[in-house]
């Protein structure tokens, strides 16, 4: 059975002998998370171990935001990640994370933290870096797996990582989604009918851009070859 350990003590006492691969989560998992923690088990092979983080980290809420209300389902996530493969789940208090109150010193996310979903939330990026650098930390992993759904996320940690010099190997992995196209998200439970219907012309607008931008690239690599193909015919007449 998939081990719940509580403290930072209890984590650093598993004992592992191969790679040791994390997934961080703030819980309510879906098959979203179980895509990362079945891509963890393959990365750790079967003497490796996966450890999957579940804490809801309120240095990343902001003001008014959803941190009282946030999902929290510890025992359904526990079996999640037992079913895909984890070994351990590290589901520590806010005091194990930040004993004495929130700490005074943090991680900045710098310009990068400021742009797009950054400049709608104020402080957001610094948080969770702080918290991604603690668990890290405190995991002592070889290779940590994020989600390519949150990219601007996924490229700070990248950033952080290799500006700070962790020993960690940075994987992300591709979105998983509803078979309406909507990104999988703890968070999806909040939506009405009407919200969900509206959410899904993000991802059908990605889709669309893509499918544009693929078709110019055919039409342009179409156009130069029939130019290359024109110019070595009239090389030849002219022989």
């Amino acid at each position: 059975m998939t081990a719940l350990v509580r403290t930072a003590a209890e984590l650093a006492a598993l004992e592992h002998t191969g790679r040791r691969a994390v997934v961080m989560t703030m819980g309510a998992l879906h098959e979203g998370h179980a895509t990362l923690i079945r891509t963890a088990r393959e990365l750790a092979g079967p003497e490796g171990q996966v450890v999957v983080t579940v804490f809801v980290n309120p240095l990343q809420f902001g003001a008014g935001e959803d941190l009282d209300r946030y999902p929290r389902t510890l025992d359904a996530d526990r079996a999640i990640a037992e079913r895909a493969g984890a070994d351990a789940v590290f589901a520590p208090s806010v005091d194990e994370v930040y004993p004495g109150g929130e700490p005074q010193v943090r991680v900045t996310a710098g310009p990068m933290g400021e742009l797009l979903e950054g400049a709608a939330r104020p402080g957001h990026f610094d948080g969770m870096l702080t918290v991604v650098a603690k668990l890290l930390h405190l995991s002592a992993p070889d290779v940590a797996l994020y989600g390519q759904k949150d990219a601007q996320q996924l490229a700070l940690i990248r950033r952080m990582v290799r500006d700070l010099n962790f020993p960690v190997e940075i994987v992300g992995v591709p979105t998983v989604r509803e078979d309406d196209g909507l990104a999988l998200s703890s968070r999806n439970r909040y939506l009405e009918p009407a919200e969900r219907t509206a959410a899904r012309a993000l991802s059908r607008a990605l889709f669309a851009a893509r499918d544009r931008l693929a078709a110019e690239h055919a039409l342009l690599a179409r156009a130069t070859a029939g130019g290359a193909a024109a110019a070595r015919a009239d090389a030849l007449t002219a022989i």
